[in-house]
């Protein structure tokens, strides 16, 4: 069986893990590419589609062929939920890039589409899908950590501020670090502690380093003037059991202690961080143990075929989950998880107060 894929959105995102992850899974065929940059498109079918592949710059055109079996939505965060509600109307199973959207309004609305018209729903939070994470999270499946009470989520840039795109612009993303990239981390950390219920947030959003002209970047100078979105923040995220998660985002802070897409996980029975490779930690017979785990030879179970390509991985196993009607990895009502809370942060770090949720 052999699915039909339509990739909207042919920018940074798609030609960097979804257009060549999905040439490399069998039963998946690209064959339409739209772009409100026409060239854009065109590149990317002469790239990963064929002869019969179609060309749009409108997704709404997109959507009306019925042909098309899967939507990947790979646009600036503001369209997320507008794209894939319209994408599962029109009858398509749609990957959507990380953050799931905006606001967590936005995301509920694409839940509530994807159970409306029984259309499958994943969010690309491709980090799960490493070597290291698989492995980690079946220690934590089989509570080789025992009960997780205090974990770090940790995608802390020192220069690394991305000037091109809509990266810098608040109205179009919603954010900076803690929503592009803090999103993964904290992603990572929830699903390792299998635990969905946050009870209240403490955050700040700092603007100290945006307006610096000049500025040393891996990337080149920004902009002061289009930095319009914060350069790091921190939350601290307090559980319904008791358990405190320290989320920390930046793009650009003073620190040599660097690293993305991280955990630290802290449980009764052991411990386990992501610092020097990948490293459990515990006692036995009254001494302390540390254990550097190799990954290099071998796979975990995490489902048949897994590899060392996150991003194909998580293609195969989204495609897969599609032909056999089986529930993806990444679940929507995770990631909505994910998206209340780096909303709650925003809004602590505006009010200057806790933000608590309803239960």
């Amino acid at each position: 069986m052999t699915l039909t894929v339509g990739i909207i959105g042919c920018g940074g995102i798609a030609n960097g893990k979804h257009m060549p992850a999905l040439s490399k899974v069998e039963g998946a065929r690209m064959v339409a590419f739209c772009d409100i940059v026409p060239e854009r498109a065109e590149k990317a079918k002469a790239e990963f589609g064929d002869e019969g592949s179609v060309v749009y710059t409108d997704y709404k055109e997109l959507l009306k062929d019925a042909s098309i079996d899967v939507i990947h939505v790979c646009t600036p965060n503001i369209s997320h939920a507008e794209i894939s509600i319209a994408a599962m109307e029109a009858g398509k199973h749609v990957m959507c890039e990380k953050p799931m959207a905006k606001t967590t309004a936005e995301a509920q609305a694409m839940i509530d589409a994807s159970k409306r018209t029984g259309k499958k729903l994943t969010i690309g939070y491709q980090n799960r899908f490493r070597p290291d994470s698989a492995y980690l999270h079946t220690v934590c499946e089989n509570d080789g950590l025992g009960e997780i009470y205090y974990a770090k989520a940790k995608a802390i840039r020192r220069r690394a501020v991305p000037t091109w795109g809509v990266f810098l612009d608040e109205e179009a993303q919603g954010g900076g670090p803690l929503i592009d990239i803090g999103t993964h981390a904290l992603d990572l950390t929830l699903w390792m502690m299998d635990n969905y219920k946050p009870k209240y947030v403490v955050g700040n959003a700092y603007h100290k380093l945006s307006g610096r002209k000049n500025a040393a970047n891996a990337w080149g100078p920004w902009d002061p003037e289009k930095f319009t979105v914060e350069d790091s923040a921190i939350g601290f995220i307090t559980m319904e059991n008791g358990a405190s998660i320290v989320l920390e985002a930046s793009w650009a802070l003073n620190t040599l202690d660097v690293g993305e897409a991280k955990t630290v996980l802290c449980g009764t029975e052991g411990g386990a961080d992501m610092e020097n490779g990948l490293r459990i930690n515990g006692e036995e017979y009254g001494k302390t143990f540390e254990k550097h785990i190799s990954l290099e030879a071998g796979g975990v179970d995490f489902y048949d075929g897994a590899g060392d390509d996150p991003a194909l991985t998580e293609a195969t196993q989204w495609i897969e989950s599609i032909v056999n009607d089986t529930e993806p990895v990444v679940k929507p009502e995770q990631a909505l998880v994910v998206t209340r809370i780096l909303e709650a942060i925003y809004k602590s770090s505006e009010t200057g107060m806790p933000v608590f949720f309803e239960k």
